[in-house]
């Protein structure tokens, strides 16, 4: 199948090309962050965790969001998402490949990542976090594949793969949750210590993950002659809007009793995001634009007449990705060491080196996705003819 990947038109070696140089540019400057070390980013003593994790939390969400197509298709028999569920579990497997990536440039020393498997620990939720992201991993590219090969040859999948794609369900839940309780196990850290931390980070999942899968197969919808059907994205457009809910709900919580409990180090994380905190003002600008554009366009969503517009809905759906990269992707990991334990407000920002390596893994994931939607469509296309 792989030949698949292969062929194309200009516009799609085009795509690749560039998504290539962005890539080569990436591993200039992560050579240079591997020859003189983590000094490079915006990093320090007092934040130790950036712009590498803050993506790594984000894209694990993006990863545990397949199971919205998954669970209704296989579990709920519901034959309208048939020609999504492939594209969402392409899309989990370029999201974990992704979020090894950003723990992979984010270690330092790669070597170090070895002491994880040569030496495990189960007290370590970092230990399980890597058992889970890559078993997780390891699943979806056996469904795949297995789903995929017998669409190709017209059969059945094999009964045997049924349980396979049960277990994946709640797999998919257990990545960010077992993410969430990274940071809600952290005593000193006020801002992640919440209970509500992993209902919150699922919710936000479902909203994000949903809304890239759909502004990639509006795109695709408009250079091909793929379409999911109506029904289908309609159904997904309203998963989206149920769990962008839930999200701002869980968000709104947080907001309440952090400012009624009037605990100052529990209200001082927020103050830094939204307000500013003794001068501080670097994400302010950053959480107003998140919490406008997730406000507004869950209000759009609930007007049927609108969320029924598929060219008002891929502009909904970006604005609900980009308000939840700004949210987790900025805010959610580097508010957690602002202030510090000892009150100290030290701004962090990542560096042009940081933000180039970032992108770059970025290129790479997108670059999956394309090889493997090439690959999706051209078979599907061929069974068609």
């Amino acid at each position: 199948m792989l030949e698949h990947a292969l062929k194309g038109s200009k516009k799609y070696w085009g795509w690749i090309f560039s998504l290539s140089i962005i890539i080569v540019i990436g591993v200039f400057f992560y050579l240079k962050q591997f020859a003189f070390g983590l000094g490079i980013t915006g990093l320090s003593r007092d934040v130790s965790w950036g712009f590498y994790i803050a993506q790594l939390t984000f894209l694990v969400g993006v990863a545990a969001s397949g199971v919205m197509v998954v669970l209704p298709y296989y579990l709920h028999d519901y034959k309208q998402f048939g020609k999504l569920t492939i594209l969402g579990e392409f899309l989990a497997i370029a999201a974990v490949a992704m979020c090894i990536l950003f723990v992979f440039v984010d270690v330092g020393q790669p070597v170090r990542l070895m002491n994880i498997l040569l030496y495990p620990s189960p007290s370590s939720i970092l230990f399980w976090d890597t058992v889970v992201l890559s078993g997780y991993m390891l699943i979806n590219i056996v469904i795949s594949h297995v789903v995929l090969d017998s669409e190709r040859k017209s059969i059945p999948p094999p009964k045997w793969i049924k349980p396979v794609i049960i277990i994946s369900i709640p797999w998919a839940i257990s990545i960010h949750t077992v993410t969430a309780f990274l940071y809600a196990g952290l005593a000193a850290r006020p801002f992640w210590m919440t209970a509500v931390l992993a209902p919150r980070f699922l919710a936000s999942a479902f909203s994000s993950g949903p809304a890239l899968l759909l502004v990639l197969v509006f795109i695709i919808k408009r250079i091909t002659k793929f379409d999911p059907g109506k029904e289908a994205v309609q159904k997904l457009a309203l998963i989206i809007t149920y769990a962008m809910a839930a999200n701002i709900f869980f968000i709104l919580m947080e907001f309440f009793t952090a400012f009624y409990s009037s605990i100052p180090e529990h209200i001082h994380h927020f103050q830094y995001l939204f307000f500013g905190l003794e001068g501080h003002t670097t994400l302010v600008p950053w959480m107003w634009a998140s919490a406008i554009l997730g406000v507004t366009s869950l209000v759009l969503l609930f007007i049927p007449k609108i969320r029924k517009n598929e060219d008002y809905l891929f502009i909904i759906c970006v604005a609900i990705f980009i308000s939840i990269w700004i949210d987790k992707g900025l805010g959610m990991v580097v508010t957690g060491f602002i202030p510090t334990p000892l009150g100290d407000v030290v701004d962090y920002w990542p560096t042009i080196p940081e933000a180039l390596i970032s992108l770059s893994i970025w290129a790479i994931g997108f670059f999956l996705i394309t090889v493997f939607y090439k690959i999706a469509l051209s078979v599907r296309k061929e069974v068609m003819t």
